[in-house]
């Protein structure tokens, strides 16, 4: 007998009949002899439905009470859960994220695990029964407040509660049959992935991949959680994301995958005196707004005025916060203007050893000038190659990448719901 943490995604219970059918792999797999641990998130679009419904109160949700408000939407679905699972005659028990023992930060919105205190879920085990807990969520001990985790919230409550009960898995169940060398959304011929490790597909997440939360990912590898990551509508076995021991001895040049994220903007600020410090100061003023700092670039002063650009590349979500805070440094500072420019997309390369590998970085460009992408801000690193564009050419650069690198495959990927989660 092992112990299985299983996680399915919204796409995977977006319906009763969805929510019934995951019922019955649960069960079948506590058939097989195994114990079973199981985060569900919310049905399909209930989260966006709550927000709405709380736009339609206040302009403005207080965050402790928004809070509040969207941990209902995982309860929901792993009570459905639970008693579809009963229904099918095996003992369950829904649970929420603090009934598990699952603690975090005090931040609304976006706290991060602290503690797994499991011992709930070991007793509800060690009665035979299948428990399901509410992703997304957990309780912070000094305010006693509610918390959500954010985007991938229910991956990362998963992959949390499989290193507490040193699980021997933990399978991720989505709408696409595991982790493929890019989107199959927008590339047909993308590769399933038998394999990915740790380092890569942290890569991957950051740069845009919709299939695992970069948290999880980094909680995953931290404490050395093996995941599976399969699709909920079939049986395939999936992509397995763990740290193997031949992945040192791989070979000095192996591409992964392409990525893309649309969801980020370009801020730069015009005009800034060259010296000592005003780059800091700048940096720390969007860090200290909420702002996630994926690129930053500067360019060489002008002879002229000794004055440069700096821009930053951050998500649109946080872009409003970040002007007003660089807005507040500029008398202090005496830079010019700040601009915002939302009209872009992140194209990256993963792999292992890029800079060993000769040529990579040369293909990646040439291939980007051959379909008429105009490369706007570049970043490298041993295993990733990221670039700036307009985000009418973020498809064109993903197809053409994926067939300059060799990853294309014979058969198209199939994608069952639609959404990647």
């Amino acid at each position: 007998m092992v112990l299985i943490v299983q996680k399915y995604g919204g796409s995977s219970v977006h319906s009763i009949e969805r929510v019934k059918q995951v019922a019955e792999r649960v069960v079948a797999t506590r058939h097989e002899g195994h114990d079973v641990v199981v985060v569900l998130s919310a049905m399909g679009d209930t989260t966006d439905e709550l927000l709405d419904l709380a736009r339609k109160i206040s302009p403005f949700p207080h965050p402790r009470e928004l809070d509040m408000l969207f941990t209902s939407g995982e309860r929901i679905s792993n009570a459905l859960a639970a008693m579809a699972i009963r229904d099918l005659g095996a003992p369950a028990c829904s649970l929420s994220g603090p009934q598990a023992g699952v603690f975090t930060t005090a931040e609304y919105g976006g706290a991060q695990i602290v503690e797994v205190v499991p011992h709930r879920v070991r007793r509800e085990l060690d009665r035979g029964r299948i428990v399901l807990v509410a992703g997304f969520q957990g309780l912070n001990r000094d305010t006693d407040d509610i918390t959500t985790l954010g985007r991938g919230g229910s991956d990362t409550t998963a992959i949390a509660l499989a290193a507490a009960l040193k699980a021997d898995v933990c399978e991720i169940y989505t709408d696409v049959d595991g982790v493929y060398s890019a989107d199959p959304r927008i590339v047909p011929s993308a590769r399933l992935l038998d394999h990915v490790g740790y380092d890569a597909m942290q890569e991957m997440a950051a740069a845009g991949s919709r299939v695992l939360a970069l948290r999880s990912v980094e909680y995953a590898r931290r404490w050395g959680v093996p995941i599976q990551v399969r699709s909920s509508y079939g049986d395939k076995p999936g992509t397995t994301v763990s740290g193997r021991p031949d992945d040192a001895g791989a070979e000095p040049s192996r591409i992964t995958g392409v990525a893309h994220d649309l969801s980020g903007a370009k801020v730069t600020v015009h005009g800034v005196p060259d010296g000592a410090g005003a780059v800091g100061r700048l940096v720390r003023a969007v860090a200290d707004a909420g702002g996630e700092i994926d690129m930053v670039v500067r360019n060489a002063a002008r002879p002229d005025d000794a004055r440069a650009d700096l821009t930053f590349v951050l998500p649109e979500q946080g872009v409003a916060a970040a002007l007003a805070a660089l807005d507040a440094t500029r008398a202090e500072l005496g830079f010019e203007r700040v601009s915002h420019d939302a009209d872009v997309g992140k194209v990256s390369l993963i792999g292992t050893g890029m800079r060993a590998g000769p040529g990579v970085t040369a293909t990646f460009c040439e291939t980007l000038a051959a379909v008429g992408v105009n490369i706007e801000i570049m970043s490298t690193s041993e295993i990733r190659i990221s670039v700036l564009c307009r985000t009418a050419q973020v498809v064109d650069a993903v197809r053409a990448l994926h067939t300059a690198f060799d990853l294309d495959a014979t058969e198209e990927a199939l994608v069952h719901a639609g959404s990647g989660r």
